[in-house]
This record gives structure tokens, sequence and C-alpha cells, in this order.
């Protein structure tokens, strides 16, 4: 195998968006467009890729950092003059270079690969990868000889009226010889109505001079979309989530409504796990096997264990056990670790705490900021009083221990292993191991109250 090396074209304002962020920010499935097509072109073993920026270049350098190297494109001049900006990393270099755009986020490895072997098998100094449209108007039309070969490429505003019947369209990826490539890539001219250096022209100059020019057809034109605005963009999230969910279901996962449920892209959820509709799973989340998740729940950025069953709740940032039951209407806020065989019931609010094995909060309970040790049973309407106005404080609830309903817990407090909350207390003092801790006033019942004299 040939050394391989990638360009990836990210410098357009991309104005049809309408937009202060990006064009090729704008997030498909979670995950910003550009982003999309580098983890793609990561599959196909490069040497080197290259990233054009131009405007907004600061974002996308911090978007992609890390992962790419990056080339200035000062004055947005044409594709061609955005290839050139990549010659100090890869002018000399002997091998296969693909141009990419980095608003095309359905383009899959798969589909670049074939596009390089296809170019490599016939020896071409460039290959176009060509795509069928039903409806091909506005698109490069792909012109071939009587023996199949590239032609031309004529755009559509220069198509006679028999070209614009051909269907066969340019997408804008392209495989070069990359010696070829920076040697022809000079003799681009900006003689054109918009003053710009054109990439096809390369072909052109190329074919001009007998040197081979190939074409790969694509079967899937889904994945040739660009995404030039809002329009392209919900198309280009509707066809994702359709491919990633799929994907889920033929590992063993059952979606029972696809069409609304929404999972991001990179999202690994085990076999037998089923997702109910109006469920949303973004970010950086694993889910286990043997879950129930859903309806109506959103999970962003968490670790779920096995056998878990989630319904109806918000759960962000953090970690899940085996064997939990959480919801419906729970909400579990970042920095929180539930064990295994926990219940977290309705309306119960979680936040940066960790519960112990087999506890329970089955309703109406804020815990924030606190240590709810093993087999705790939180009471009804009880809640750890976190917050002073200034700052924060720990609540410990050792293993063991009851919590009445209604009570609350004023931070910094321990209640010690297995002591008992008497409900309706207000807690402000440690609470030794295995006592009864009763802080309420004593009730007293005025006879006769309300008889009028």
């Amino acid at each position: 195998m040939s050394n391989r090396f990638a360009v990836i074209l990210a410098a357009g304002k991309g104005t049809r968006m309408k937009s202060n962020l990006h064009k090729i920010l704008h997030p498909v499935c979670g995950k910003p467009m550009v982003q999309h097509v580098v983890d793609q072109v990561n599959k196909l073993s490069c040497q080197e890729i290259v990233t054009i920026v131009g405007y907004g270049a600061e974002e996308v350098e911090k978007q992609l950092h890390g992962q790419v190297k990056f080339a200035m494109q000062h004055e947005q001049l044409g594709t061609a003059h955005a290839v050139q900006q990549s010659a100090p990393f890869l002018e000399d270099k002997e091998g296969t270079t693909i141009v990419v755009c980095g608003d095309t986020p359905l383009i899959t490895a798969e589909t670049m690969e074939q596009l390089i072997n296809h170019h490599e098998t016939n020896q071409a100094k460039v290959t176009i990868l060509t795509a069928e449209a039903a409806n091909p108007l506005g698109y490069g039309r792909i012109v071939r000889d009587a023996s199949g070969n590239v032609a031309k490429i004529v755009e559509q505003k220069d198509a006679s009226e028999e070209e614009q019947k051909i269907t066969e369209i340019n997408t804008g990826t392209y495989c070069f010889d990359n010696k070829a490539l920076f040697a022809t890539i000079k003799k681009v001219d900006n003689n054109n109505a918009q003053g710009e250096y054109y990439l096809p022209d390369v072909i052109e100059i190329l074919k001009a001079s007998s040197e081979i020019v190939s074409a790969y057809q694509t079967s899937d034109f889904d994945e040739t979309l660009g995404v030039n605005d809002r329009v392209a963009l919900a198309k280009a999230e509707v066809l994702m989530k359709k491919r990633i969910n799929e994907q889920h279901m033929r590992n063993g996962v059952s979606l029972i409504d696809p069409e609304n449920t929404y999972i991001s892209d990179d999202i690994i959820i085990g076999q037998d796990t089923i997702i109910y509709p109006g469920t949303v799973i973004r970010g950086n989340t694993t889910i286990g096997n043997d879950c129930i998740i859903g309806p109506n729940t959103e999970i962003v950025d968490c670790s779920i264990g096995n056998g878990n069953e989630i319904k109806q709740s918000v759960i962000t940032q953090s970690e899940i056990g085996n064997d939990v039951t959480i919801g419906p209407f729970s909400h579990i806020r970042p920095l929180s670790t539930i064990s295994d065989e926990v219940k977290i019931g309705n309306f119960v609010e979680v936040k940066k705490s960790t519960f112990g094995k087999g506890s329970k909060a089955s309703h109406l309970s804020y815990l924030g900021d606190a240590e709810i040790g093993a087999n705790v049973n939180i009471g009804c309407g009880s809640i750890t009083v976190n917050y002073d106005g200034k700052n924060k404080f720990l609540t410990k609830v050792e293993d063991g221990a009851f919590i009445g309903c209604n009570s609350n817990l004023i931070a910094p407090v321990t209640v010690g292993k297995e002591a008992y909350v008497a409900a309706g207390s207000t807690i402000t003092d440690d609470v030794p191991a295995s006592a009864l801790s009763i802080a309420r006033s004593r009730q007293t019942n005025k006879e006769n109250y309300v008889k009028k004299d």
C-alpha cells in the first residue's frame, strides 16, 4: 500500500447557514460535521491529514486540536487555492492524496477506501468520486466517452441540454497522485466569472496531458450530501440518525420507535437493551446489557451498567451501577455515582452524590453533596441542606441508616451507621451510630381554638 495523505477543506464561511457558528462546526447527531469527516479519514491510515482553515479558524482548530495539521487560507480564492495551502506539508511526498470537504458528514471510511483502491488499481493521476443523483440539478455532470472513461466534468450552467440529462454527478471528493496534484495545481488559473481557482481544473489539465483520469461511483448518494444550509443540515441529521439507529439494532439493541429515538454517534449500547421513544442519548455514554431506557429519557456523558431501568428521567455526567431503578421523573445531576441495586424514585434529584449498594430514595427528595452508604432508606420529602448561600457542605449518611419523611439534614452533618432520624426532624448535629434522633417541637393541641367568643 502506498503512502496516504488527506486534505480536508474547511475554510469557507458558509453564509447560507446564516449563523455565527462556523458551518462545519454545526452538529449532526451530536458531533460537529467536520469531526465526522476527520473520524472517518482517520480510519484510512493516512501519514498526514491537513485541514485547510480560514474563516473561524480558531474555533475549528480548537475542535480538531491534536488530530490534524492546519494550513491557513487567508483569502478564500477557490478550492484549488485551498488545496495549494497544504503544499508545505505534502508537496514533495510520494503517494495518494484524498481531498474531501469538511461539510460532508455522511461520507464513510469504507467509501473512501474503495475510492483509493480504485484509484491505485487503475494507476490514475486523479479519480473522482461520483454518484447517481435522482435530481442532478445544480451538480457538475460526469461526461464519459464511448469506452466509459471520464471525458470531462461539466458544470450545470455550462451543460448542454443533452449533458443536463446525465445523472452521474461530481461529489467534490477526489483522489490524486500527490506529486501530480501539486505539479499541476500551479497551472490552474482564475479566468472565470468568480475569479477563483477551481480544483476540477486540475482534472482538465491532467486530461489534456493524456494522464489517466478515472471515476469511482459510490452506490450511496446520501453519503455525498454537502451541507450548505439548515435544510441540508436537517436532512443530514435524519440520515445519520437512521444509520446510527440501524447499526445499534443490528448489534442487538431494540429500538421500539427508531424515528423518535435520538442517539449520538460513538454511543456504546449492550445487547438486549430496550430503548423506548423520546429517548435522547448523547456525548460520551456507554450503556450495558439488558437495560430498559425511556420513554422520554435524556442521558448525557454517562456510564450505565447492566440490568437497569430508567424511565422519564434526566441523567448527566454520572455513573450508574447494575440493577438500578431510576424514575419516573428523576434528575441525576453531574458527578453522581449510583451503586448497584439502588432505587431512585419519582421526583428525586441527586447532585454530586454517591449512593451505596441497595439504598433507596423513592420519592420527592433532594440529595446534593452527599455520601449515602449502603442499604440506607431516604424517606419521602427528605433533603440535604447543603448550601448556606456562599459555600456547599457535605452530608454523610452511613450504612443502614433510616431517614424519616420530611427530614432536613443541615450540612455539614453525619448520620451514623444504622441510626434513625424521626420523620419531620431538622438535624443540625451529628447522629451517633444506632441512635434515634428526634429534632422537632412537641405537639401542642389548643382545645376549642376555632370557637368564636
